[in-house]
């Protein structure tokens, strides 16, 4: 079980079985995912069963990933968290969707932040990833922002849909006493 976050403007909160159609408007949006490495989904099953996956991870601690949350209007707006979990070496990955109604209002930012803050004083992880489409400049944008360094391209590195993508690794060290180490 995850412990709920809060910032000004958003609760993180724990994902449940009830989101699954809330998170099929995010999940079946073409343009939400079309950085994604994923394809739409075109039935609610899909949805939940990612989403059922989702809390099997979070129940095992392989994952860790919140509802993003207005405090305004309790409206589930995305989802964030870590992936990709290596504990022993105390790194992650990154991974997060808005939905595009609530686009360029900072609150992406705002939930990272806000994730990244827990990682920090957790201790769970000192280094965080992200693995971005060179296209989404948007994306990389809000990493950089938020202290996320650009370390490389990787060529072909994500399919979506007939296509190969090349895609920039981001990386954030959350013990900056040895970010430059």
């Amino acid at each position: 079980m995850l412990p709920t976050i809060e910032t000004e403007r958003l609760r993180l909160r724990q994902l449940d079985v009830t989101d699954a159609e809330r998170l099929f408007t995010i999940f079946s949006d073409p343009n939400i995912l079309r950085y994604y490495g994923m394809e739409p989904h075109t039935s609610i099953l899909e949805t939940q069963q990612m989403l059922a996956g989702m809390l099997e991870g979070i129940e095992s601690g392989a994952v860790m990933r919140w509802g993003i949350v207005t405090k305004e209007s309790s409206d589930l707006i995305g989802t964030i968290g870590f992936h990709n979990r290596a504990p022993r070496h105390r790194r992650a990955e990154v991974g997060y969707e808005i939905h595009p109604n609530y686009w360029r209002h900072g609150y992406a930012t705002e939930a990272l932040q806000a994730a990244l803050t827990y990682a920090a004083q957790t201790g769970e992880m000192e280094r965080v990833g992200a693995i971005v489409f060179t296209e989404n400049v948007a994306s990389q944008q809000m990493l950089e922002k938020n202290g996320f360094s650009r370390e490389g391209t990787l060529r072909h590195y994500m399919r979506q849909g007939d296509r190969a993508h090349d895609v920039h690794v981001y990386g954030y060290t959350t013990n900056k006493d040895h970010a430059d180490a």
